[in-house]
């Protein structure tokens, strides 16, 4: 099989990369040392003059994300470290006046064609096609400017803001969006790079019209635990009770709605756009290395090539042998098999009433400022599970509080989101909006914002608590919780700003597919991914 060189910085998920090369036919040699980089047909990494050496003798480089961005000038993320200033333009950050920051999704990269190869694909790029990005910094696109230097460019909108999808020239090609966890499009691109196949005219060009922009996300969640013959199933609570109520056949034992690899196979074929494994047991007495979870991550992200995120057990701990291990060494293991993102919960909340004892102070300690500091903000999710308290008025508690459309049990007309912890069990003096405030302050980049009125009830997502999270963060929110039909997820992308919707039961129990929510959400109006063939 042909070779491909990588480099790892240690700084993502690049055993997905590694997967998604070998899915295209080719092996893995690893570059580790600066020497390597000279005999590499295809490096990555901050090994930078060497790097620049191997582009400037016209062999084939390929920059992903990060990868893109050093080949500019500089970037306002860090003005004192310069790039390497093969492109001299800089980065900037997204305004985040009117949208989430970081851009996390499925955008477009749109060919802009110059006259040349205008019937051509370039590197496999489509117009129709979508990417998954996830990022705050980008390069502004300037009609012409790089056009005029010999660049070819596929560009992106975010809002109002064009930025560089993707650039390339001769042996060069870089891209802003991760081909390796972009589906199909993402594969062929990388495949297309690695034959050398810098246009091609077997590929129909398409035309892109209005659907230039960021998607919709619909992700699928299986929350994962032993049942009780000890086997890791994919279960549902109601109000996360996992076990089946009394008059069933089952009574009593977990809920069995299926196995954990071969249900995110599933749903990625289906076209989710994200899939969420939630460990919810955390395998407390297995030692860090033989946690099961990671056997789940490395299988599936063979053959999944969409962003995977691991919630449940995120944080400092003692593994059964005895050894301290860190919150960040956890998250490390993770990403090395596998996944893109970490969902902490219970351990946020703890974090964030320590911040308000510490007078809004960051201590660096935390779980989230830890992984965020090694990894970026875009790879921690915070995992919040709020459920409402009903007052009488305003007065009768020192948290914010809205005026429900329905009123409380006994007629109260307002009512605070209390957050809780360990799966809702626990319930603290920590309102849903100090908590979202306090994470975003500590280096979370996404919000999964849940609900224990709603869960398990397929009545529809808690529009009113969404719209008042939304209101008090920048960064992306996805809503869960409540979902039952197709119609919920409309619903909160026309009626929230919602930057991603989730669904669990109604996709394991068979009622509806995420193809068929996303056939809906189009049917509707709204942009979404669409799955394309294998190649």
């Amino acid at each position: 099989m042909p070779v491909v060189h990588l480099l790892d910085y240690v700084a993502g998920n690049v055993r997905s990369l590694v997967n998604a090369v070998e899915k295209i036919g080719y092996t893995i040699e690893w570059v580790r040392t600066p020497e390597d980089v000279e005999k590499a047909h295809f490096a990555e990494g901050r090994y930078l003059n060497p790097i620049q050496k191997h582009i400037e003798a016209g062999k084939p480089f390929l920059g992903i994300c990060v990868g893109l961005q050093a080949l500019f000038a500089g970037s306002e993320e860090s003005p004192a470290t310069p790039g390497l200033s093969i492109i001299p333009q800089q980065l900037s950050r997204f305004n985040d006046i009117n949208k989430s920051v970081p851009h996390i999704g499925w955008n477009s990269a749109v060919l802009v064609r110059t006259g040349q190869n205008v019937d051509q694909s370039f590197f496999g790029l489509q117009d129709h096609s979508k990417y998954y990005y996830v990022h705050s910094y980008a390069v502004p696109y300037e009609p012409g400017y790089l056009e005029a230097e010999g660049w070819t460019v596929a560009t992106a909108k975010y809002g109002d803001e064009e930025f560089i999808g993707a650039i390339g020239r001769r042996n060069l090609l870089a891209t802003q969006f991760h081909p390796e966890k972009s589906g199909t499009p993402g594969l062929r691109l990388l495949k297309a790079f690695l034959d050398g196949r810098e246009w091609d005219s077997s590929l129909p060009r398409t035309l892109h019209n209005s659907g230039q922009g960021l998607t919709r996300r619909v992700i699928a969640c299986l929350d994962v635990r032993t049942n009780d013959d000890g086997d890791l199933v994919v279960t549902k609570g109601d109000q996360y009770d996992v076990r089946a109520k009394a008059g069933t056949a089952a009574q009593g034992l977990v809920r069995n709605l299926g196995k954990p690899v071969d249900m995110a196979q599933k749903y990625y074929d289906q076209g989710a756009d994200e899939i969420t494994f939630l460990n919810i047991t955390s395998f407390r007495n297995c030692p860090l290395a033989d946690l099961p979870m990671l056997e789940i991550l490395r299988r599936t992200a063979e053959t999944v090539f969409v962003p995977l995120t691991i919630g449940g057990g995120i944080r400092e701990t003692v593994d059964a042998t005895g050894s301290k291990i860190s919150a960040l060494q956890v998250a490390t293991i993770y990403f090395k098999s596998g996944a893109d993102k970490v969902s902490i919960g219970s351990d946020a909340v703890l974090a964030a009433m320590e911040y308000y004892r510490n007078d809004k102070r960051l201590s660096g300690r935390t779980a989230i400022e830890t992984i965020s500091a090694a990894y970026g903000i875009q790879a921690v999710v915070v995992s919040v599970d709020p459920k409402r308290v009903y007052v009488r008025s305003g007065s009768d508690t020192v948290h914010r509080v809205i005026k429900p459309s329905q009123t409380g049990p006994s007629g109260e007309e307002y009512c605070w989101y209390q957050c809780t912890m360990k799966g809702g069990r626990e319930s603290t003096d920590l309102d849903v909006q100090q908590l979202v405030e306090a994470v975003e302050a500590m280096g979370a980049g996404e919000i999964l914002l849940n609900c224990i009125d709603k869960d398990g009830s397929n009545s529809g997502f808690d529009l009113e608590l969404i719209r008042e999270v939304k209101r008090c963060t920048k960064v992306p929110v996805i809503a869960s919780s409540g979902a039952g039909k197709p119609a919920h997820f409309t619903e909160v992308f026309q009626q929230t700003s919602s930057d991603a919707a989730l669904g669990a039961g109604m996709f394991h129990r068979g009622e509806y597919t995420v193809k068929d929510v996303k056939d809906h959400l189009l049917k509707e109006g709204l942009l979404i991914r669409q799955v394309e063939r294998p190649l």
